[in-house]
């Protein structure tokens, strides 16, 4: 068993599909260095059953090669399966979800007539909403707001589910902005909002983010940035990473702010700087200047990551959360659809979110280095 990376190309994966005289399959061997790889691929066609050969050098490795009997469809084939309950335990989805089970269990019944009015005339002229209407398998709309771009990302994931599998009719509204929106507390009446962003002062129904959704239909496609390629790029080993804290991104928190000026005071221990400036233009000469934008993968060459909300949640920690750097997370009144899974001091260092301890617990990262290295194994 290896405990560290035998070489990038130490391993070839070759697809084809037996029965086609042509295979429209691309392959990626990805290197996690720690002696692991993950190999993906993306189909461009569908196929009646792949062949997977797995070598070293020209020999096959273990059981190799391996057949994969389908049908297999690809990403853009309409090809529903009938049974939701088979493809859901064809897909090892859990029987439940607490995070859901909790944010439904607040709304036991609803009338989907009333919130179709209710909805539109409390949030629709200030907020951007979607109105979903899945019948007969077939995805409806109509949006409630000005600013409605964002609803590409949720027209998405919906069209590419009904591609998969047939879904049961439904209607819901989704929140396309940062903040959740459902304030009320019961008794009052309380209104059935998916949200892509939760927090403790809110009722919103929290679902995966469109960033992290994106991610995974656009894998090995237009985006570069998910859960798997950051595995491939983290940087030097731990004992090679920078010992300085790393932090970049926008001026969309007083707090970030704060840790700018922080950085400035110890230089040493912290380096955070602004890439763009939106919110606080005014106060660019105080905390600029900007800085140039750098690949995320290079954020790990530094072994302590900095976590801080933006408008709220930071979307970056799940793909933070995937390195081999250690994070430190700000404490949050805002929460991602995984954020109840996660347990301070083993996946993360937490600090307060006024930032008054964050160099108190990165001296306490820096004394118990060994720890933290273990530590992120379970992380990842």
């Amino acid at each position: 068993r290896f405990t560290s990376s035998p070489g990038e190309n130490a391993f070839q994966v070759k697809i084809t599909a037996p029965e086609e005289q042509f295979t429209r399959v691309g392959v990626q061997v990805l290197d996690r260095k720690d002696g692991s790889f993950l190999v993906r691929y993306r189909m461009y066609a569908s196929y009646k059953s792949l062949r997977i050969e797995v070598k070293t050098g020209d020999k096959h490795v273990a059981k190799s090669p391996y057949i994969l009997k389908g049908p297999i469809y690809h990403e853009n084939c309409d090809c529903p399966q009938e049974e939701s309950s088979a493809w859901l335990e064809e897909m090892n989805c859990p029987q439940t979800i607490p995070q859901i089970q909790r944010d439904l269990a607040n709304f036991p019944i609803v009338d989907p007539d009333k919130i179709a009015k209710e909805i539109p005339q409390r949030f629709g002229q200030r907020q951007s909403l979607c109105h979903y209407t899945i019948k007969d398998n077939e995805v409806y709309i109509k949006t409630h707001g000005e600013h409605v771009g964002f609803r590409i990302f949720m027209d998405a994931i919906l069209l590419s589910l009904t591609r998969k599998v047939k879904m049961p009719d439904v209607e819901f509204f989704v929140n396309l902005g940062d903040w959740p929106l459902e304030k009320r507390k019961p008794p009052q009446n309380l209104h059935p909002i998916f949200s892509w962003c939760g927090s403790s002062e809110s009722k919103d129904i929290v679902m995966p983010t469109y960033d992290l959704t994106d991610s995974v239909l656009e894998t090995m496609g237009r985006v570069s940035l998910d859960m798997m390629s950051v595995q491939a790029n983290t940087g030097p080993s731990w004992e090679d990473k920078n010992t300085t804290a790393f932090w970049r991104g926008r001026d969309s928190r007083k707090e970030r702010l704060e840790l700018v000026k922080l950085s400035r005071k110890y230089p040493e221990i912290i380096d955070a700087a602004f890439t763009n400036f939106f919110f606080f233009k005014h106060d660019e000469n105080l905390y600029g200047p900007i800085v140039k934008h750098i690949s995320f993968f290079d954020f790990f060459k530094y072994k302590y990551q900095i976590n801080i909300d933006g408008t709220v949640a930071a979307y970056r920690l799940p793909y933070l959360l995937a390195g081999n750097s250690v994070v430190l997370k700000q404490d949050s009144i805002y929460y991602e659809h995984f954020y109840n899974e996660l347990q301070p001091w083993k996946h993360y260092i937490p600090f307060k979110s006024d930032l008054s301890d964050l160099l108190e617990k990165l001296q306490w990262a820096k004394d118990h280095d060994e720890e933290v290295k273990y530590a992120l194994r379970s992380t990842q």
